[in-house]
């Protein structure tokens, strides 16, 4: 019989800069550990939190969960929303749990900052694993305005059809484009799996209850988008280059995505399971975006094969 693990809050001052993030962990520190890192930029990591973070370090993980400066939980005025600055914070982490070696668990834009994690400390970094991460920017929106225009014509919406070209003339690394085209990407589910298993439903249903996820679950803030955008580009990001090199330097990269989810193309999880190894790869049905919640089952035992 499994043990009772108890989830443990810690509000952690990181010696970056003196400000209070909102980290909790779960599980036994001596366990191997995973740092979460959410999406967004602008969201927070309520709904991994809530849903799969206990179940995750039930199976023998010390799991590590925290908001990004000046997002979420972790309100900073002076963030400067650079990768730098996300990185310093991760380097934090380690000094703050002892960590020498970590895996590092990227969602959508966490992702990103896994891979660039790595790919500057591969010797503390035992695995990345991208969970339905951002890998190729510019595609993922034209894979969107594609698939929102086959709808729309089904539909006969000529309204919605002039809508998605006035969207397709604009400047295309500009952050008007990725929110209007990811506006249309929420309006047509698809972050969410068109057909979700009966352990999903369970799971969105008693997520609904929570108070934690009815408060944070849906916030996001301006700040941080608009930040990353003026400082990193990250509409026009393509870290494809940049996961090659991490698996040059012997660190192993993993890749879960849901075949509902909306955002990537069956092609761009192809050329990622060309990059980290088709065996690295799962592509999970009756899965979208949020893969770890859509099927947690098959996303816990994956990470149990991939890293114990």
């Amino acid at each position: 019989m499994k043990k009772i693990l108890t989830a443990l809050l810690f509000f952690t001052t990181l010696y970056a800069n003196a400000q209070t993030l909102y980290v909790k962990t779960y599980g036994n520190p001596k366990d191997k550990p995973v740092i979460f890192l959410h999406g967004g930029p602008g969201y927070n990591a309520v709904n991994f939190e809530v849903t799969t973070a206990a179940q995750l370090a039930g199976n023998g993980f010390f799991v590590i969960v925290y908001d990004r400066r000046g997002e979420g939980r972790s309100p900073d005025t002076a963030a400067r929303f650079t990768f730098d600055e996300a990185l310093t914070d991760i380097d934090g982490l380690y000094k703050t749990y002892h960590l020498k070696k970590a895996v590092l668990l990227g969602h959508s834009f966490g992702g990103v900052l896994a891979t660039l994690y790595a790919e500057k400390h591969p010797a503390a970094v035992g695995a990345v694993v991208l969970a339905s991460a951002l890998v190729e920017a510019q595609e993922n929106f034209r894979t969107i305005l594609r698939r929102v225009k086959d709808i729309y014509r089904e539909k006969h919406d000529s309204a919605s059809l002039q809508y998605i070209s006035l969207i397709e003339g604009m400047d295309t690394a500009s952050l008007m484009y990725s929110s209007y085209t990811l506006g249309h990407a929420m309006l047509n589910g698809f972050y969410s799996p068109k057909h979700p298993s009966e352990e999903a439903k369970a799971i969105y249903r008693e997520a609904a209850k929570d108070s934690l996820l009815k408060k944070y679950g849906s916030q996001m803030t301006r700040q941080a988008p608009n930040g990353f955008w003026k400082n990193e580009h990250y509409t026009t990001l393509n870290v494809l280059p940049n996961i090659k090199n991490v698996v040059a330097r012997k660190v192993k990269v993993y890749g879960i995505y849901g075949k509902e989810d909306g955002l990537f193309s069956e092609k761009q999880v192809s050329d990622l399971a060309g990059i980290i190894g088709s065996d690295h790869m799962d592509y999970l049905t009756g899965a979208s975006h949020n893969v770890f919640t859509d099927q947690q089952a098959i996303f816990i035992n994956d990470l149990k094969k991939w890293l114990k």
